[in-house]
């Protein structure tokens, strides 16, 4: 998946929690996000906050589909919140390749 289809896919499905994203898509988001809240700081602190905001709920979506495609609950995206230890959890899963078959 390219990077322009991955933003346009995770946009599609804006709130979608269910099915499977692949590395590249979870990825290529990752960038575009962290790029995007960059480029945005750089013009102004409250057009970063704003759209940090915006991205949050489809970075949750796909984050829980990336899961989803190594077969794990896209609520354990809740480690996040565990400093560190939970960070390189989660770090770890998003780097795995997808399995087949899985409940999702």
């Amino acid at each position: 998946m390219t990077f322009g289809e991955s933003i346009q896919t995770c946009f599609s499905k804006y709130a979608d929690f269910s099915g499977r994203a692949s590395r590249s898509e979870y990825w290529w988001w990752f960038l575009f996000a962290l790029l995007a809240t960059m480029a945005t700081g750089i013009v102004s602190d409250k057009l970063s906050a704003l759209f940090s905001l915006a991205v949050l709920l489809p970075g949750l979506a796909v984050g829980a589909r990336r899961l989803h495609d190594i077969d794990k609950s896209g609520w354990l995206q809740l480690l996040f919140l565990i400093p560190l230890i939970g960070w390189i959890i989660i770090l770890y899963w998003a780097t795995r390749e997808g399995v087949e078959p899985n409940r999702f």
